[in-house]
């Protein structure tokens, strides 16, 4: 087994979706805390990132292994086609899991306390689809908790702000793995798995999806503004420039599917969210920096 086979078990290059919101919490912290940015903390938060998502990530192929062998759009994963056995990626999940608590005991106390809780939403997602047509929204809690926990990792405390990101996070994933839902609703319901698709139907579940990107969209821009009156000396004109590019890129990918035409899910899913996260990161970096 390579170290290539096992990126390619978490999709590492899907790391985009919250990392950039990750960056945003921890300048956010930088800002409200004034101590300045320390690549050191910095370091540590990525780590923390590419950690708690690798577990995540490994876990679900781990505990979906059987239905993945099932799917003929997921056969190929490594570990249904025999790349990665279960025992291994079950071990890769528990390593990432310690390398995560334990990174987060070297950033500061109240990130060590809340890390088995971090832990406890993003592996327990794998679970939901189980039980409940909710679970797009435990994925995107879990990856809503990325800009909260930059943001303690630097302060140390709770603010307005990276929980405004967060929420933004929440809708901004939730709805759009809704769309991606929509390969599989055949599929799902056959073996009586639950999402929303299965629930609502294609038609309906589009709906719901743009209704959350609008909350996202929402959230995104009270905080643009709260932003503006709180740190003006900090915060010009590129977050609002960062923020308008996501949202346009974010309503764009809703022109790309219909529930009769599915042939562009992927370049709504991967492309266009992965795009609109790095920019609007980007953009809210710049703000602050320069």
């Amino acid at each position: 087994m390579k170290v290539s086979d096992y990126l390619s078990l978490v999709k590492f290059s899907h790391t985009i979706f919250a990392l950039p919101f990750a960056m945003v919490g921890f300048f956010l912290g930088t800002v409200d805390s004034g101590e300045g940015l320390s690549l050191k903390l910095l370091g540590l938060v990525v780590l923390c990132m590419v950690f708690a998502r690798s577990a995540a990530m490994g876990f679900n192929r781990y505990l979906d292994r059987d239905i993945d062998h099932k799917n003929p759009r997921t056969a190929s994963r490594e570990i249904p086609a025999g790349v990665i056995s279960a025992k291994a990626a079950l071990l890769f999940v528990v390593l990432n899991s310690l390398l995560f608590i334990g990174t987060t005991w070297f950033i500061n106390d109240l990130c060590f306390y809340l890390s088995p809780a971090a832990l406890l939403v993003i592996l327990g997602y794998s679970y939901t689809k189980r039980f409940t047509f909710l679970c797009h929204f435990v994925l995107g809690l879990g990856l809503g908790l990325a800009p909260v926990g930059a943001y303690l990792s630097v302060t140390g405390a709770f603010s307005l702000l990276p929980i405004l990101y967060g929420l933004a996070v929440l809708f901004w994933v939730s709805g759009f793995d809704i769309i991606y839902a929509l390969q599989d609703d055949d599929f799902d319901r056959s073996l009586s798995l639950n999402s929303v698709p299965v629930k609502m139907g294609r038609r309906r579940a589009l709906s719901l999806s743009n209704a959350l990107h609008l909350g996202s969209a929402a959230f995104i821009l009270y905080a643009a503004w709260l932003l503006g009156g709180n740190a003006p000396e900090v915060f010009g004109g590129l977050h609002w420039g960062g923020a308008a590019i996501f949202l346009v890129l974010l309503f764009y990918q809703h022109t790309l599917v219909r529930p009769e035409d599915l042939s562009r899910v992927n370049l709504a899913f991967f492309t266009t969210n992965g795009v609109a996260s790095l920019l609007f990161g980007a953009f809210f970096i710049l703000d602050v920096l320069v």
